[in-house]
């Protein structure tokens, strides 16, 4: 009697055990089927080959010199240990025909690199992922009222205040970029100092002519953050589960699109600073 005791007390512990193991197990199946979040990378920095059109002038730092190129190419290696698997640079999708062939000439030694952030950093970290191609995600038929600006003028307290304004980014930048080297532009660039001192430029319009119909500084912001927005839906159709995605664009995109990414419960961000 006893050993049948044992005999069903061994096997009611044997069938308890399996009943705690197995929806782990289960779990832990389910768990590797499903795919990580997207983890995107936000690379924010001025425009390498500045023609100087903007209101904000500067002469940007020169990053041909043979110190600077050996620089973005330790870079490049760098930002591709981060295993991307998509990259998306600061041109219109429409363009993507003509800079994938211009990446594929590159890649045979029949394309010299320009002086653009899209060639001298995209293509060098495509390059060293792996990747076959690049693809465009700006957006620039977002189109609003450009009245303000002529409001601007003709109000003499706040055209003194904006050119004001426009004369000490002007006068930082250029102090910045002939004192600077391209890491430390590159860290300040991603700083969330630098971000808040470019959105605070449209929080500054914003109020201008709130009592106007229409309200020209809102709508002006609006229109700055409607681009952005339509950028970052192109950032979310590429970073589904499992990819890694790199973005390079200006930085006053990133600044906005950082607030995004940051606010996306589908995505999880990857700080560049620590490629720097």
């Amino acid at each position: 009697m006893s050993c049948r005791i044992a005999v069903r007390a061994t096997l009611a512990l044997l069938f308890a055990l399996l009943l705690i193991t197995q929806p782990a197990s289960a779990q832990t199946a389910s768990s590797a089927a499903t795919p990580a979040p997207a983890k995107v990378m936000l690379i924010g920095l001025w425009h390498f080959d500045n023609p100087g059109l903007g209101a904000v002038k500067f002469k940007s730092v020169d990053v041909m010199t043979p110190t600077e190129q050996a620089y973005l190419e330790g870079l490049a290696k760098r930002i591709a240990g981060f295993k991307p698997t998509r990259i998306l640079l600061e041109y219109p999708v429409d363009r993507n025909e003509v800079m994938n062939q211009r990446y594929q000439d590159w890649l045979a030694d029949k394309f010299e690199l320009r002086v653009n952030e899209i060639y001298q950093l995209g293509f060098r970290i495509a390059k060293e992922a792996g990747l076959k191609r690049v693809e465009g995600f700006d957006v620039r038929d977002v189109k609003g009222d450009d009245s303000i600006w002529s409001h601007l003028m003709q109000d003499p307290v706040l055209s003194k205040e904006f050119a004001g304004m426009i004369a000490d980014m002007s006068k930082r930048l250029n102090q910045m970029h002939q004192t600077m080297s391209v890491k430390a532009l590159l860290k300040r660039n991603n700083h969330p100092d630098e971000d808040r001192e470019n959105k605070s430029f449209y929080l500054w319009l914003n109020p201008v002519g709130a009592d106007a119909a229409p309200h020209m500084g809102s709508n002006a912001a609006t229109q700055w953050w409607q681009r952005n927005f339509r950028m970052y839906a192109l950032v979310q159709k590429a970073a589904q589960p499992g990819e890694r995605v790199v973005v390079i664009a200006g930085q006053g995109h990133t600044a906005v699109m950082r607030d995004f990414l940051r606010a996306d419960l589908k995505r999880l961000e990857e700080h560049p600073d620590t490629y720097f």
